[in-house]
């Protein structure tokens, strides 16, 4: 390890432009996108700013340990899907949920009746086909000034890359998983 002298000016200057709802992207292999985005749902609650929390891919009966967490802060976190892919029946139905789930979140964020609004694991409907990209990008476009949207899942189209104001690329340096230890509760669920 090398040290470094830890530094003791603050930042240059500060931003002078206008606070605004901003578009944040959390995507990459690497593990650590939706907890991101969790703790920035438990951040934004805890400044008393409204939240809305829809997760594509978990079902809507979902009790993992974020829900249950979020249940005892008064936030609610809403599946919109069946499952990943490989544990769904019927892939179309999967499909439907995605753009079932699409025309609730478009109406959050249209409305502007939160602060934040968190679009867990949609890049999946999207790269798979479910859900068409343009919709998404004209909502986001057109979202109310002081709505900022979170979109978290891997391979981030670059469409939505291209109009983000933050992207965070959590990349897999060393996974457990290769190490032969399973998922644990807690950790993942």
């Amino acid at each position: 390890m090398e040290l470094e002298t830890p530094p003791v000016k603050g930042r240059k200057e500060r931003p002078k432009g206008p606070r605004r709802g901003l578009i944040m992207i959390n995507t990459g292999d690497g593990k650590g996108k939706s907890t991101a985005a969790f703790g920035l749902a438990i951040r934004a609650h805890g400044r008393g700013r409204s939240v809305r929390f829809f997760q594509f891919m978990k079902v809507s009966p979902a009790r993992f340990g974020e829900h249950r967490a979020f249940e005892q802060l008064g936030l609610k976190i809403e599946g919109l899907g069946d499952g990943f892919s490989w544990k769904s029946r019927d892939l179309e139905h999967s499909a439907q949920l995605a753009r079932d789930g699409w025309a609730r979140a478009e109406i959050a964020i249209r409305e502007g009746n939160h602060f934040l609004v968190v679009l867990d694991e949609i890049t999946y409907p999207l790269i798979y086909g479910w859900l068409p990209l343009e919709p998404v990008l004209k909502c986001l476009q057109e979202r109310p000034v002081s709505t900022t949207v979170m979109l978290t899942g891997r391979r981030a189209p670059q469409e939505l890359i291209d109009i983000a104001d933050t992207v965070t690329e959590m990349r897999k340096i060393k996974h457990h998983y290769e190490a032969g230890i399973p998922a644990q509760r807690g950790i993942e669920d």
